[in-house]
């Protein structure tokens, strides 16, 4: 992409981000649309993440152990996967997979309706298009995912504690409170304030996408694809700078 082109892109998205903050508190509020979003946002990627979830806990587990064991620390294998999937790998791979999933949706969506000009249909029937579509898919995104990560979190633990047992026996309450007594407040916290813009950011971008398709059918494709992508990129970065943000405030 060009140099001059992405800076128009920034600008585009920077005003369409304006727009979602201006709108988001101008009545009327379609709090129906909301709540079907918000369903749909959820039951949809909530197979998918728990099934990532649950993977990511054993693959993790069963990677980890003979490291572990090298050094005789054997014991701390159920605190470290709680720690890595709660801090990091649960909240990052939940984002990517609704990036992938709703995110492409949305932009698929929101672009048939423009390439079929129901969004200019919406407009003549004096609909706000950009609320009824944009608000409430984005205000669903962002309240979704951290349901979604702490679902994730939680499968991942039970995929860790299926790990741990293939080799091993532990028992669920010597497992559990490993993973309690290892899970503090600075770990839980930043992870979930972060999924509120990992959610904001794939929402957003959706919307934008498929609200500003063009060149007809072609251009569903390449809104649901460049969804996904930039969303993704958006991700690891929003995820890079909470990281630094953590870490000076010595979290």
């Amino acid at each position: 992409m060009p140099l001059s082109n992405f800076f128009v892109e920034i600008t585009s998205l920077t005003m369409f981000t304006l727009r979602f903050f201006k709108e988001l508190f101008l009545p009327p509020y379609e709090i129906n649309e909301f709540i079907k979003q918000s369903v749909n946002i959820g039951y949809r990627s909530v197979a998918l993440v728990g099934i990532t979830g649950f993977i990511i806990g054993l693959v993790l587990t069963i990677q980890s152990r003979p490291t572990l064991a090298k050094f005789g620390a054997e014991s701390l294998l159920a605190a470290m996967v709680a720690v890595s999937i709660v801090r990091e790998i649960g909240p990052v791979i939940t984002a990517l997979i609704v990036a992938g999933k709703v995110g492409s949706g949305i932009g698929a969506e929101l672009s048939s309706m423009k390439v079929t000009e129901q969004i200019d249909a919406m407009q003549v029937s004096w609909t706000n298009p950009f609320k009824y579509l944009v608000v409430t898919r984005v205000l669903a995104a962002t309240l979704m995912l951290p349901l979604l990560v702490i679902f994730s979190d939680a499968i991942g633990i039970f995929g860790a504690f299926v790990g741990v047992n293939l080799k091993g026996d532990v028992s669920a309450n010597l497992f559990i409170t490993q993973v309690f007594q290892s899970l503090e407040f600075k770990d839980l916290m930043p992870a979930i304030v972060k999924t509120f813009f990992f959610g904001f950011a794939i929402g957003l971008i959706g919307c934008y996408k498929g609200y500003n398709a063009e060149n007809g059918t072609e251009g569903v494709g390449k809104a649901a694809n460049s969804a996904v992508v930039f969303a993704s990129l958006v991700v690891f970065i929003i995820d890079m700078v909470a990281v630094q943000i953590t870490s000076l405030l010595q979290y």
